[in-house]
Formats: C-alpha cells, structure tokens, sequence
C-alpha cells in the first residue's frame, strides 16, 4: 500500500464519497481515506490520474510523500520523515505534488477568500436593491452565488445525475429550488453562509491535524556520528546499532542507546511526558528524542531510529488518529440513510399539504426547500473526530500512547479496572525484611547458589540478603530445575534441596518452631521463601515489595472518577495481598494467581462490566491481551507497545487518572456534539408544522450547530492548571 496526504477535504462526509469512488476504481477496492489524519492509502498498481480527478472533483489534491521513508516493515509511512512531517519540512518549504504544483497551509484561507467576496457582493447588492433595476439586482445576487457556491453547485449536481445523496446535493437541490420560486436573497445567503459553513468544519479539523503535526515534529534529523576520531553530521536515518555519536547540551539524541562517556541531566518529555530531568552518567540508556540539557554525552546508538522508541510511538500516534471509533463507525452509516431519509421527508412537505391539505405550493415548495438545508449531516458527521484527534494528541503530549480512538473511547466507558501488583502497584524490587535460620552453615550458600540461576525478583531479594552477609557463592548446582507454582529444585554436592513457597516443603514433617515462625511471616504480610534439603528446612526468608508512593493516591483518584471496583491480582498468599490491598486501597484482591488464572479472572470480571487491565507489559501479556483494554506501563519498553492498547510512557502509574479524566471528557464531549447536532435539527423540524421554517433559519441552524460542535470538540486542547503527576 502506498501513502498520500490529501489536502482540502472540507467535511467528514466528502471523505467517506471520496473513499467509496477511489474504491470503484480498478485496483481501489482495499482504498481508505481518513478525514481525521488527511491520509489516502491505496494500492501501488491504482492510477494515480483517476484518484486525482475524483479528488479534484471535490476540491481536494493529492500531496506525494516523499519515496524512502518506510517503517521496519517495508510499508510506506510518513512517520519516517526525520521531523515526522508529511508535507511541510521545519522550515515552511511546501512539497509539490505529483504534477510539481505547491501546496502549503495556506489552503483555508484560499477557501476563505471567495466566500467574503460573495459576502461583500451581497451586501453592496442588499443596499442597491431598493431603487436598482429588478434584473441588476437578480443578476449581482446571482453572481454572490456563483462565486460562493459555484463548487458546491458542480458538486451537487455531478451526485444528483448519479443519483448520489450527500450534503452537496442537498444544497444544489435547495438552491436551485430558491432561485425557481424567486428567493434570490436566500439563495444566496445559503450560498455564502453554507460556504462559510464548509469552511469553519475545515479550519476546525485542521486546528486538530496541526496538534497532531506538532507533536509528530519532536523528531531529531541529524546526528553528531564520531568515528575513527572524527566527527561528521549525518542524518538520523544514517544511524546504526553500535554507531557512537556525541551529543552537545541543548541537542536532542537521535535515537535509543547508552551512555559511554559523560555525566549530564536528560530531559525525557518528549517519551514518557515527565517535565524532570533525570541524571544520565556511563552505562545508563537514553532514548531517542530526549534532550540533552547541561553536560556532554557519548552515546552507543542501540537502535536505529526507525526501530527506536520515539519513531514507534510517533507511529502508533499517527496510526491512531486513522482509526474509526465505534461511534464514528455508527454516525458514518446513519449519515448514509439520513441524507436520502431527509430528501423523501422534504418531498413529503413538499406535496402533502397541498396535496391533501389545501396548502399553496409555493409555501409548502418554500418548507421542503429549508428542510433540505437543515439536513444536511455536516455537524453530526463532525461530532466525534475532532474531539478523538485532539484527545490523542493531548495526552500523547503527557506520555500517554493511545492507539486508537476506539480506545480512547473504551477508557472513558471503564467500570473496572485490574491492577497487577509487583511492578504495577508495587516498585517490583523486592528485600529481605526478616529471615529464620535453622542451619546457618548452608542457608545462606545453598540459597545463593540457586538463586543465582534464576532472574525472578524475589531470587535477586535473597542473592542481595547473602551478599549483605557477606557469603560469597563460586559454584553453581550439579542440576537445577524450575517447578511451576512452587519454586526451584536443585542437586548441590549430591544432595537434592529445594527453595520455594510452602509448597516446596510439603514434603516434610515440620517441626512445631518452624510451624511458627512461618506463621509469623504471613501474618506480618510477608512472602515465604522456604529453604529446605530431603529431611529438614534450613531456614526461612520473609520478603516484601515495597509499594509504590503513588498508588494510594492513584487508586482514590480512580474512585473519586467513577471506577466502581479496582481489583489486585497477584500471585502471592492471601496475607501479603491483603496487606498491599490495604496500602493501597484496592476494592478487592485475588491472590494465588498463576498468569493462566489471572485471565480468568479478567474474564469472570469482564461479565460484569467494562474492565481494564493494568500491568508491565512482559509478564501480564495474557491478562493484557484478555482484558476489554490493556493498559501498560514501559517507559518504552518494546513489550508494552506491543501488547497493550494504551502505554504509560512512564514508570509508574501516576497519569492513568489523567488519562480516564481525559477519556471521558472527550466522551461527554462526542454525546454533547450529537445532541447539539441533532438537536437543533429537530427543533428547526419541528418548525415545519406550523410553515415556520425559513431558509434563514434552516442554514442558520446548520451552521450553528457546525460552529458549536466544531468549538467544543477544541475544548479537548484546553489545558487546565492541574496535576498529572
């Protein structure tokens, strides 16, 4: 599939015919066009001739993306642009498209431009109507026509010879119905108000696009490479893993690595959001678009910039806004019966009460006329996107990735949400609090010889406990193997031991002091870690994670925002979970969970509501995968992009009640958009019944309706002086 952006789509619903057209071309059957992101996607074997008649048709063009940039895939997208654009670099240089023509932002405005020159005829006409001659004033009323609604007349009636109903031929219908019956001063005033009408939904979506552009700039394009003692500028896309680059304070890291060389304060907004430097010195990784502040760095590239953290994200975010939510998906088909549905009601006012009713046709023409104008879907078609892009893009901006607006959508609906403990809840670093010994000679030596085997948190909790006691471990077992459940076993100097939960000691016959003290440890909340060989346990470790300063805070936040039930899933005993689970606030906790129970407990929670998923993003894959939505926290780790349909960037959990804040505003602000977007429309209606209705008053409430929408859908971009952690 190739890659285009189009420019000049004036409304959501010219996307959706353009798409449909594009698609009856040989060649054009798996076409999309996004009104949200202006991107086309075709097949490489379309004519690119004909999608450019048809988009010409309707006023738009096609803009080339340059050749080259395409993802670790193979696939074109515009992300790969060094500065993330797609048709204007950093400087304000336009791109010209496939015919070489220029196009730059300036395309508002140009449609900007005859619609006050038809505004200005009309009221200089308005004042001469008085005592001009009849056919002067008809034909400089005509002539505002011309210039404001000319496109849309050609438009309207291409759509009406083909028997196609959209908002274009609502407008052609209604014009050339005025000007049949004598109304010249409405026919133009529909003309010049619908025109500004198109032109405030364009200026709206693009006020979007552009937030959206913004954030996709924070790219790096080039790189300070230091190679055999010289250094030369190269672009970023010329980067390799191994390649050693300098970065001088101010300058942004051109992709992810580690430093080799060099203490300084790395600001990492640009990833995870965070408006703190943190200290970088030698060993520690970078990413990818962070800026070096203070100090001189040496940096190892471990990624190419296509492959790095801030080219995924940047990505993801540009695939986001293309995505359709369940509620645009619905407005999409019911704005396709709605428009025909309008022209049968506006044929029904039309005939019916002369018909029937004794009323005179010219009246009841007059009412059919308007009820086509009040018909017309742009203000419901526009509902949604404005408000799904900037909310995208706002939190992206907070080191939030959403990947798609149906997501955005799922978060602000959320009843539930499931928390996994260590590392999510909890630092993930687990110590040593209290331990028992019972044979001092070989716990700690056999402990730290099988736990050096493993890389699960609580091994490297009982390996640091030896090292602080000062027993070194230089041999490793004979054998070792991991038993699911309950823990390690393994052969030492000919002797089998185990190191374990209370499972891996069912075995023995324990001794009533062992008893104890193991009951001692779980009602302290800890977890047990039992040592033991064939006959005796050696001794007992009692460890804790220690729970993160932010999740109280997070989990009352969550509450006070609506989420009715938050759920702790751990794999610990009952104790410790319900020692943490009040630390923290959680409304319940299951503990004991292997990750096969975890998904079915987000299954036996998803048959009670909308329930969410939150974890690290390596070890809850499942539970990610089976929730309703996953929710991950990486700070750019490859897993949690992967896996989740929402990533914290950082690594905590401090934003996610900023994110469900934003979530369900941009909610409330789609079913306030429709309401206001059908609402008006039924009270303009409604004015049928009693002939009320003018045409005034039907583009009046059309426009309106556009105006407010488009307004409010900008709210999202508002940013309030509060805290997101």
């Amino acid at each position: 599939m190739k890659e285009y952006q189009v420019k000049g789509m004036s409304c959501g619903g010219c996307a959706m015919r353009l798409e449909q057209e594009i698609r009856e071309l040989d060649h054009g059957e798996d076409a999309t066009l996004s009104y949200n992101s202006g991107k086309l996607k075709v097949n490489g074997d379309i004519s690119l001739d004909a999608v450019r008649r048809i988009l010409k048709s309707d006023g738009a063009s096609l803009v080339a993306i340059p050749d080259g940039h395409a993802n670790g895939n193979g696939q074109e997208h515009s992300h790969r642009r060094p500065d993330g654009h797609t048709h204007a670099d950093t400087h304000g240089h336009t791109h010209a498209d496939d015919h070489g023509h220029e196009h730059s932002h300036g395309g508002g405005l140009a449609k900007l431009k005859p619609v006050l020159a038809a505004a200005v005829l009309y009221a200089s006409t308005l004042l001469v109507d008085g005592w001009a001659e009849p056919p002067i004033a008809i034909l400089l009323y005509l002539a505002a026509t011309a210039i404001s609604g000319y496109p849309t007349f050609m438009k309207g009636l291409r759509n009406l010879l083909k028997l196609k109903f959209t908002m274009d031929t609502l407008m052609t219908v209604a014009l050339i119905g005025a000007v049949a019956i004598g109304e010249w001063k409405e026919a133009t005033l529909v003309a010049i108000l619908f025109g500004l009408n198109e032109w405030l939904e364009g200026l709206g979506m693009e006020k979007a696009r552009r937030s959206m552009d913004a954030l996709l700039k924070t790219a790096p394009k080039e790189a300070l490479k230091v190679e055999d003692g010289r250094e030369s500028i190269v672009p970023i896309s010329a980067l390799s893993a191994g390649d050693i680059v300098r970065i001088k304070p101010g300058v942004q890291i051109p992709s992810d690595g580690v430093v080799v060389e060099g203490i300084s304060s790395v600001n990492e907004a640009a990833i995870t959001g965070e408006s703190l430097p943190l200290d970088k010195s030698i060993g520690e990784p970078v990413f990818g678009g962070s800026l070096n502040q203070d100090g001189m760095l040496l940096v190892r590239i471990t990624k190419a910039y296509e492959d790095s953290s801030l080219a995924r994200i940047l990505h993801l975010v540009q695939e986001a806004q293309e995505t359709k939510t369940p509620t645009e998906l619905f407005i999409n088909k019911f704005a396709r019966y709605y428009t025909p549905a309008i022209m049968i009601i506006a044929a029904l006012v039309i005939l019916i009460p002369p018909l029937l009713l004794g009323g005179e046709w010219k009246i009841w023409l007059y009412q059919g006329l308007s009820v086509l104008i009040v018909g017309c879907p742009c203000a419901l078609i526009l509902a949604s996107p404005i408000a799904i892009v900037s909310g995208i893009a706002r939190m992206a901006r907070h080191g939030i990735l959403v990947k798609g607006g149906v997501y955005l959508e799922q978060l602000g609906k959320l009843d539930m949400i499931a928390f996994d403990k260590t590392g999510t809840l909890t630092k993930g670093e687990p110590h040593v609090t209290e331990s028992r010994v019972y044979d001092e000679d070989r716990l700690f030596r056999i402990a730290g010889m099988i736990e050096g085997a493993s890389s699960h948190p609580l091994a490297k909790a009982v390996l640091k406990e030896t090292e602080r006691r000062g027993i070194r471990v230089d041999a490793a077992p004979a054998s070792i193997q991991n038993i699911a459940g309950v823990g390690m076993e393994a052969v030492i100097e000919g002797r089998a031991y185990r190191l374990g939960n209370e499972k891996s000691a069912a075995h023995l016959a324990l001794p009533q002091e062992v008893i104890e003290d193991i009951e001692a440890l779980k009602a302290a909340g800890l977890t047990l870690v039992i040592v033991s060989d064939e006959t005796d346990v050696l001794g007992l470790f009692g460890i804790e994670d220690e729970v993160r300063e932010e999740s109280p805070a997070v989990i009352a936040a969550l509450h006070r925002l609506g989420i009715r039930k938050t759920v702790m899933l751990t794999g610990d005993h009952a104790r410790t979970a319900q020692k943490v689970a009040r630390q923290v606030g959680v409304t319940e906790a299951k503990s004991g969970l292997l990750p096969e129970d975890k998904v079915t407990a987000i299954r036996a929670l998803s048959a009670e509501g909308r329930v969410a998923m939150v974890g690290d993003g390596v070890n809850d894959a499942p539970a990610l995968a089976a929730a309703g939505l996953g929710i991950a926290m990486g700070k750019g780790t490859d897993s949690a992009m992967e896996t989740a349909d929402i990533v914290l960037m950082q690594d905590h959990l401090g934003k996610l009640p900023y994110a469900v804040k934003i979530a369900r505003h941009a909610g409330r602000i789609i079913r306030l958009n429709i309401a206001i977007a059908l609402g008006l429309k039924l009270i303009a209606l409604l004015l049928t019944i009693p002939g009320w209705l003018t045409l005034w008053i039907a583009i009046l409430s059309d426009m309106g309706a556009t105006i407010l929408v488009t307004l409010i859908g900008l709210t999202m971009f508002a940013e309030r002086k509060e805290r997101v952690s």
